[in-house]
């Protein structure tokens, strides 16, 4: 519409009774009607529409979200998913284990199918279709963890305004079914003390006396150990970021010390009097050299030091965990060498004594797949077999909530059936005693 000419017909639609309006060439094509506003941090926004109705309920639409705090940028959505994870990821704080996890994560699973796509263009449904292709690759546990990951990213972009629903609403990961923890047989845990290496003998009998987890039996100096107490102080653990496959093959990540796990990691644990001796006479056998480290135990003041680790390699350096693997390996195949020998032997004197089969004893193996973690459960166990409260194994575990603790081995604490029919008789035994005896009934 324009201002009319001199000698032009007015147009008979849009003509009002204060302004008359002539018809352009343009006049009943393209989108005429346009709305502009300015967004909540003062940007010029603007839509064109066909019809005028069009527009108006677009205005309004624009209006309340303006003023309810609701209001998403239309432009905004068309930004890639993988420019709003990186995002978030450069600015979440994580712990350095987990930053690498979160990346490796964004970048071999979620990625692939949405990286490149406009976040506001992803729909519930290709997310449904998504956990269902990446559930024929990838474990349970990790794919929940893995989709942790995208519905945290699609929950900031609705934060920060940049789509207005989020796509993984009401779509749920499948479940994990949780395997129940079975701890090594304390025979297991004598053949792979006797098994390891004699420079590592020490600390596989600390790591099953002690629960400490792999990177901080790693991480452990001399002055964590109070021989007089007969303690070990847990402060820090050995960290060993996982090696970026995109970087040169050469480059290898540094170790480093860094922070415990969590809070309640940080903790004393009380050792008993074999696991003092044994570290006593690691430390005569092999005298501490200072490894030169990063400390990240503050992570506002990074510093490298000489750390004089009670554990390290044959090079005086520290125990990375891709040359533990191979060391773990050969033990567990020589002490289930020697505990298939033991067995054997037992079986022979068995035969000859004539014990009926049904008395025969079981044998006795490190299970496959198991590794060091597997004797902090053994730890775990031993102190539940001996009555120790929740609270107390949680501590001593540093687990961060009793709750977990209990999720991973509720299943080891004894039954307790008579222990609670003699506590109820105690209160309530009298209790018969206030009621009609019942009569007997004649035939």
């Amino acid at each position: 519409m324009s201002r009319p000419r001199a000698g032009a017909e007015p147009c008979a639609q849009h003509s009002t009774k204060t302004q008359a309006l002539v018809a352009s060439s343009d006049h009943g094509k393209g989108k005429r009607w346009q709305v502009r506003w300015r967004d909540a941090s003062g940007k010029q926004c603007k839509e064109n529409f066909t019809k005028r109705s069009q527009a108006d309920t677009r205005r309004s639409t624009i209006e309340a979200d303006l003023a309810r705090g609701l209001y998403v940028d239309p432009s905004a959505g068309k930004e890639s998913f993988r420019a709003v994870a990186e995002r978030w990821r450069s600015s979440a704080v994580h712990r350095d284990g987990t930053a690498s996890r979160v990346e490796r994560a964004l970048r071999l699973h979620i990625y692939p199918t949405f990286g490149d796509r406009p976040i506001v263009s992803i729909r519930p449904s290709e997310v449904q279709a998504w956990l269902k292709d990446r559930s024929k690759a990838v474990a349970p546990s990790t794919l929940r963890t893995t989709y942790a990951y995208l519905v945290t990213v699609m929950h900031t972009a609705v934060r920060d305004r940049i789509i207005a629903i989020n796509p993984c609403a009401g779509i749920k990961a499948p479940e994990v079914r949780r395997v129940e923890i079975v701890p090594l047989h304390p025979d297991a845990v004598r053949a792979l003390v006797e098994a390891a290496p004699e420079r590592y003998r020490a600390m596989i009998l600390l790591a099953a006396a002690s629960g400490l987890r792999q990177g901080e039996v790693f991480g452990l100096e001399v002055d964590c150990i109070d021989f007089l107490r007969r303690e070990v102080v847990v402060r820090q653990q050995l960290v060993t970021p996982d090696k970026d496959v995109e970087a040169d093959a050469a480059e290898m990540p540094e170790s480093y010390l860094g922070e415990p796990k969590t809070h309640e990691s940080y903790r004393t644990v009380p050792l008993v009097g074999s696991a003092v001796d044994a570290l006593a006479a690691h430390l005569q056998r092999f005298p501490v050299v200072p490894v030169d480290i990063e400390d990240r135990t503050d992570p506002r003041k990074p510093r490298r030091r000489k750390a004089q680790l009670l554990f390290t390699s044959g090079r005086a350096d520290v125990i990375k965990r891709a040359s533990w693997a191979h060391v773990w390996g050969r033990m567990e195949t020589k002490a289930n060498e020697a505990l298939a020998l033991a067995h054997s032997r037992a079986h022979a004197a068995w035969v000859q004594r004539g014990r009926p089969e049904r008395e025969e004893p079981a044998p006795v193996r490190v299970p496959e797949g198991a590794s060091m973690h597997d004797l902090r459960h053994f730890y775990a166990s031993a102190l539940i077999k001996h009555r120790e409260s929740v609270k107390t194994v949680q501590r001593r575990l540093g687990h961060s909530k009793p709750s977990i603790t209990l999720d991973t081995y509720t299943h080891l604490w004894p039954d307790d059936e008579d222990t609670t029919r003699a506590a109820v008789e105690a209160v309530l035994g009298d209790v018969p005693a206030l009621c009609p005896v019942a009569q007997p009934v004649s035939s």
